[in-house]
């Protein structure tokens, strides 16, 4: 058998073929077993559960932050404050959320002191947060995110049940416009099924992760690493923070939980490019490999299987004649192409959605490609006003005396 004869263009057609019925047909199959085998425990609340400040950074989120702290003060738990940090904002971001609060004495407004040098954005409007917070449990969440009602006890009492030091979650998405629905699933579980959940939640291993949507953490272990200030500069801050954490033999604890919160990301395509370019290539150690890898593993898994199809339905006679029996060949080809779709239709069910736009499958993937590659080839990134170099933050302001 040599290259170039039918049969030896059978038995590649047929490896490849049956490697990806394999990889989509195991992962279609498993997705379920992946949900329960990483989904948040259930744990009795104790009483009186531990005081907790719920610290939210805002930054231009008037799209957002009402329904964020009307969430948050629809919480059942029992001790809390809420402290909004407005970084800046330029959009009534303060006085939405204090409207949301009608009053409600738990939440306070602080506008943010100007960035240091050397800090980013976030991290300095959480640790201004931080430094004002009474809570025993300090839960961060993003602007962006609703809770649940019953998700901060919940998560303060699997804290305690599990004795960990840091607690974080996926939750659901929020999608509105069609490029969310398309791409946003696709990238977020892109991410998901890169993180080692199992070797994050087991002691003694070096992976850490967390999600900086919502991150819930003891007060002490916080400030015995130094808190914000240790990724001070990170537009990653979440996941440095995470490995900080478990640097300092911290017990960190990562669950599945789509009915914890949901989170709107964004909310058109040019939102989900710039947002995902500025923190994706990040996670991945700014190693060009890694991203060059996982464009490989689209173009073979996802984006070779339609162009093979492609080129067999519009031009047969190329690629046809090659094939023996063109129709069984067409077939488990076809079969290839779906099982991402199927794939992606399970863990749409999973976390609640119909499943409807399924067929985006590959449109989603075609987005997360675009993100890589133009991680790749840019350097410098922006994010609501402020720039991101080789992904550390460049101050926009001077100093503040003091800090």
């Amino acid at each position: 058998m040599k290259w170039g004869d039918p049969e030896f263009s059978e038995l590649l057609l047929g490896g490849y073929l049956t490697m990806l019925t394999l990889l989509w047909g195991g992962l279609a199959a498993g997705a379920g077993r992946w949900a329960t085998r990483f989904a948040m425990p259930e744990a009795t609340s104790p009483s009186p559960l531990p005081s907790l400040s719920v610290l939210i950074p805002a930054r231009n989120e008037a799209q957002n932050i009402g329904a964020c702290i009307e969430a948050v003060l629809a919480s059942d738990h029992p001790d809390l404050e809420v402290i909004v940090i407005d970084d800046g904002s330029t959009d009534g971001t303060a006085s939405i959320a204090l409207a949301a609060a009608a009053g409600d004495g738990r939440l306070r407004v602080v506008s943010g002191r100007p960035l240091p040098e050397g800090w980013a954005g976030k991290p300095w409007a959480c640790h201004q947060a931080a430094a004002m917070a009474r809570g025993e449990h300090l839960l961060f969440i993003d602007a962006d995110v609703q809770i649940h009602a019953s998700a901060a006890r919940r998560a303060s009492a699997v804290l305690l049940a599990e004795k960990l030091d840091l607690l974080s979650a996926f939750g659901s998405w929020l999608l509105g416009s069609f490029w969310e629905r398309a791409a946003i699933p696709v990238i977020g579980w892109f991410i998901r099924g890169a993180t080692d959940i199992a070797a994050v939640n087991q002691a003694g291993r070096p992976e850490a992760f967390a999600n900086g949507q919502f991150i819930l953490v003891r007060a002490t272990a916080y400030r015995e690493v130094g808190g914000h200030e240790a990724v001070r500069s990170e537009v990653l801050e979440d996941v440095r923070f995470a490995r900080v954490m478990k640097q300092r033999a911290h017990r960190l604890g990562l669950y599945f939980a789509p009915d914890l919160y949901r989170v709107r990301l964004y909310r058109n395509i040019r939102e989900i490019l710039d947002g995902y370019g500025k923190n994706l290539y990040e996670g991945m150690g700014r190693k060009p490999q890694v991203a060059l890898i996982a464009l490989l593993f689209l173009f073979i898994t996802v984006g070779a299987p339609w162009l093979a199809l492609g080129v067999a339905l519009l031009h047969p006679p190329m690629v046809l004649t090659a094939m023996g029996a063109p129709a069984p060949w067409l077939a488990w080809l076809s079969l290839t192409c779906l099982l991402p779709m199927v794939l992606r239709f399970r863990l749409e069910r999973i976390e609640g959605r119909s499943g409807a736009l399924s067929w985006t499958q590959l449109l989603g993937n075609g987005v997360l490609a675009l993100v890589l590659l133009r991680a790749l080839t840019t350097v410098r990134t922006t994010w609501k006003g402020r720039e991101f170099h080789d992904g550390k933050a460049v101050s926009d302001g001077p100093k503040p005396e003091g800090s």
